[in-house]
């Protein structure tokens, strides 16, 4: 399944609730499996967000049993035992959110059968009641990806509904768009998705290609550009391995001959530089998308607009398409993308636009309707 895909089923888990407030007694937990660095977490995090609904996240191979179940006191008046439930836990019948139960198949039995009442009955025993606003669900890494799993038992994995994540380079670019990720990664990953996530052949102990260790090398570049190029490259092997390092670095280094793209955009009478290698036709429409909402007026994001079609006015369609794709963002923050829908789609140059690239791009806006 692919993130997106996981994120339209959760949300179609969550809007249910809002028809039937008996929904999430019968709707099943799901369980996310994925090798490491997918973005699990984040996915799930993102739905959250979107909806303004409250978010949990219990990594449960740093818990201990107590902590799912709380704490037993002796009562010595009673000659009973009371427990103290977690605070953490939500009490509020009227609040909504996910508790997402993280690492779950790197946590040891005891821990399994302590979270095991609570995601599957939505109680701890006559203690606590999970508010009928708030969805369950967990994550953890297969055997195969050599990451620590403990098996499940099968009572357990018998009343998940399981899902299969797979990194989808589509999915990514949008987030890495609205998340600000640096163009020359994403420039890259267009350009070789394969380096998206890559175990073949890789040494698992040491830095290898994921979503995660792509978004930290985004980190690298921005927060360390006064580094010797030498050095930075070593570092950034450090995340991503010997290979799709040596690969990033001939890219970014290409990518430095594309002309500067924001100057483009931003003034009328520069001259347009429209690369013919294809890797610097993907460095310059991830620069495109990066560089278009960045406008801090409406006189300067027009500016911008009208560069950002200026340039793909003289693209061939399928960079065109892929640089209108990415600057459209995907329909996962529904506000900011239903304006950006509108400022596009609006321009005067949107007609030219069309007519040069074909009906397959009134057919991308007819899907966005």
């Amino acid at each position: 399944m692919k993130p997106i895909e996981l994120q339209h089923l959760i949300i179609q888990f969550l809007e249910q609730y809002q028809d039937d407030h008996d929904a999430f007694h019968n709707l099943p937990p799901i369980m996310i499996w994925s090798g490491p660095g997918i973005g699990k977490s984040s996915i799930v995090r993102s739905v959250a967000t979107e909806l303004g609904i409250d978010f949990i996240d219990v990594r449960l191979a740093q818990r201990e049993p107590v902590d799912i179940r709380g704490l037993p006191v002796p009562d010595k008046e009673t000659g009973t035992v009371k427990w103290f439930v977690p605070d953490e836990w939500p009490r509020d019948p009227k609040s909504r959110g996910i508790i997402f139960f993280d690492e779950l198949s790197a946590a040891d039995r005891s821990l399994q059968v302590a979270a095991y009442e609570l995601i599957l009955d939505r109680r701890l025993g006559n203690l606590y009641t999970v508010p009928d606003g708030w969805y369950i669900c967990a994550a953890g890494n297969r055997s195969e990806d050599r990451a620590v799993a403990v098996p499940m038992s099968s009572a357990l994995a018998n009343r998940f509904l399981h899902v299969d994540l797979e990194p989808d380079i589509t999915s990514w670019a949008a987030w890495a768009f609205a998340n600000k990720i640096h163009p020359s990664v994403i420039g890259f990953l267009r350009f070789r998705p394969e380096w998206l996530f890559h175990q073949a052949n890789e040494n698992l102990e040491r830095g290898w290609p994921t979503p995660r260790s792509w978004e930290r090398v985004c980190a690298v570049l921005k927060s360390t550009p006064a580094l010797p190029e030498g050095l930075l490259f070593e570092a950034i092997t450090g995340l991503v391995g010997a290979t799709a390092g040596a690969e990033f670095r001939a890219f970014y280094s290409l990518g430095k001959n594309v002309s500067d793209v924001a100057k483009m955009m931003r003034n009328p009478t520069e001259k347009l530089i429209i690369p013919k290698q294809p890797d610097q036709q993907y460095a310059l429409c991830a620069a495109m998308a990066h560089y278009l909402w960045q406008g801090a007026t409406p006189a300067e994001e027009k500016t911008l607009l009208d560069g950002f079609f200026r340039i793909s006015l003289s693209l061939t369609s399928d960079f065109a398409l892929m640089a209108l794709t990415d600057a459209l963002g995907t329909d996962e923050n529904r506000q900011i993308h239903r304006e950006r829908c509108k400022k596009i789609f609006a321009h005067p140059q949107y007609a030219a636009w069309r007519k040069r690239h074909g009906s397959s791009c009134e057919k991308y806006r007819e899907d966005r309707k």
